[in-house]
């Protein structure tokens, strides 16, 4: 099959600073070359494509629909060729671990724990980015991903790393304010909930066997990091996951109203895509993360 002849990155560039200023002038200046130089390389694009990208109307230039099209993947592609000249430069000849994970664990859990992978593999380099979102791997670059869950995914592996199970938690301040002593006292207590675990607090009182007609009811927050925060601030109770409340029940920032957990059927997974589970970084971050879960 006859391959076909690429724009070079020069070509791609003027092409994109000119569609974005809408100016050649400008797009010289930005790319310290003459106004005829870009002139020229948005001809040769266009005679390679055999479509006009621009067209002059009232003495401006405008983007033509084909012009807005391919401007749309040539920053695609300049974004993405950007992203991984990035990561070359930053790794050297270290291997690269491309790494998802849902933003509570990453903070709470996960950084505060990696002075020890980065110590025990040195030739490894981590980039990690937070994700609540489920992804496809056939679409993104990332090697791994630590998600919240089934333990299904299609085309990939997945390791079972802890289950959520919750429990009801408040500042000391709090409790002292409200007097909760029993379980059955929280029906009294502002109620923070999950936008992403709706019925938790009802689940929870249906476990505990407590009546409560209002359980849906209270402030709303996107993630268990606001709640946290809420909690510490005085402003309700909330059911958070036990490896978020190690730290604050230590030190005495938070209050643990009933030993008696919220159990879900979902948990937290390492999952990568069945073609990578083998490569060395993976297989590194994997042992070395299940080491820290047992």
């Amino acid at each position: 099959m006859k391959s076909i002849r690429l724009p070079s990155t020069a070509t791609l560039m003027a092409f994109e600073s000119a569609a974005r200023h809408l100016n050649f002038r400008r797009a010289g200046q930005e790319l310290h070359v003459t106004q005829g130089a870009v002139s020229q390389q948005v001809r040769l694009l266009e005679d390679q494509l055999g479509v006009a990208l621009f067209a002059r109307v009232r003495q401006r230039v405008v983007l033509t629909s084909a012009g807005e099209r391919y401007l749309v993947e040539v920053r695609r592609i300049l974004r993405d060729l950007g992203e991984v000249t990035n990561q070359a430069m930053a790794s050297g000849d270290k291997e690269i671990l491309n790494l998802a994970s849902v933003p509570t664990f990453a903070v709470k859990w996960l950084v505060p724990k990696l002075e020890t992978f980065f110590h025990e593999y040195p030739n490894v380099n981590l980039n990690l980015v937070s994700r609540n979102a489920p992804f496809d791997f056939a679409a993104e670059p990332f090697d791994a991903a630590i998600h919240y869950g089934e333990a299904s995914w299609s085309g990939a592996v997945c390791a079972h790393l802890m289950d959520e199970d919750m429990l009801p938690v408040c500042s000391a301040q709090y409790r002292t304010q409200l007097g909760l002593h029993e379980p059955s006292d929280l029906v009294r207590a502002v109620l923070l909930q999950q936008f992403t675990r709706p019925s938790a607090w009802r689940d929870w009182f249906e476990h505990m066997g407590i009546a409560h007609a209002n359980a849906f009811q209270g402030p709303r927050f996107d993630s268990f990091l606001m709640i946290l925060e809420a909690v510490q601030s005085h402003l309700g109770a909330a059911l958070l996951p036990r490896f978020l409340l190690r730290e604050g029940l230590a030190q005495g920032s938070l209050v643990q109203l009933s030993s008696r957990v919220l159990p879900s059927s979902r948990g937290y997974y390492l999952v990568c895509p069945e073609a990578k589970q083998y490569a060395y970084a993976v297989s590194a971050f994997r042992g070395w993360l299940l080491a820290r879960i047992m």
